[in-house]
């Protein structure tokens, strides 16, 4: 390099926007609530443009939603963030693994973390702790509303979810499969559970909405039950 002189700026490629605000990541299950916490999120000014998974190392499938790394993988190439990142761990290292990845987030310059929480207190404050120690904000864009709006809301806005795991103890097992559609919110509210599942009665895998850029194709697998939880695979289509 010449002393003295500047190397000139590399032109900016004018298909691609200027980003004016520092991005923000979302922790994404891939259900119903990691969907309409990303739309709510984008609609008030917050550049999600990182989904972060955490998963089974053992049994490779998203803990609690039964959903495997592969469809995970397919589903958030589909939403509108189009990136993310999958961390299988144990149930023991997932909060270090966590941690990690958000100091790894704060030293590339991200702004906050965007989360699906809706009422339990506790786990709140698990990942709001740890979010903010690392010198994040930490978003709830759900916190504290109705679940039977939000589900409600999800499902007006054109959001499609089927659901793939059903703690029988709280929930009949012949909700599992069922695509969570206008009828689904008014059916789920009269059995007496939570209409979000906030208690564990039921987990899900978002397919469709404005969370996404296109549908994700999928097709009913085996099911299985350990006893107590029932599962369904989802298969690419």
């Amino acid at each position: 390099m010449i002393r003295g002189r500047q190397r000139p700026a590399p032109a900016r490629d004018p298909g691609r926007p200027r980003r004016l605000t520092a991005p923000y990541a979302a922790l994404w299950s891939g259900g119903k609530d990691s969907a309409l916490a990303v739309v709510r999120a984008r609609r008030a000014g917050r550049d999600v443009d990182l989904l972060l998974t955490f998963g089974d190392a053992a049994s490779g499938r998203v803990r609690f939603h039964a959903t495997t790394r592969a469809m995970v993988e397919r589903q958030v190439r589909a939403t509108v963030a189009g990136r993310g990142r999958a961390i299988f761990t144990s149930w023991e290292e997932m909060p270090a693994a966590l941690d990690e990845r958000l100091a790894e987030l704060a030293g590339a310059g991200y702004a906050g973390v965007v989360l699906g929480d809706v009422h339990l207190a506790d786990v709140r404050a698990w990942y709001e702790e740890r979010v903010v120690a690392a010198g994040l904000e930490h978003v709830e864009p759900l916190w504290g509303e109705d679940p039977r709006a939000l589900v409600a809301e999800f499902v007006a806005g054109g959001g499609r979810a089927v659901v793939t795991c059903v703690d029988t103890e709280r929930l009949d097992p012949a909700w599992l499969g069922r695509v969570i559609d206008e009828a689904f919110v008014e059916e789920i509210a009269a059995t007496g559970a939570d209409p979000c599942g906030e208690n564990g009665e039921y987990h899900s895998f978002a397919f469709a909405g404005p969370a996404f850029q296109e549908p994700v194709g999928w097709s009913p697998g085996e099911r299985r039950s350990d006893g107590r939880f029932v599962q369904l695979d989802l298969l690419p289509t």
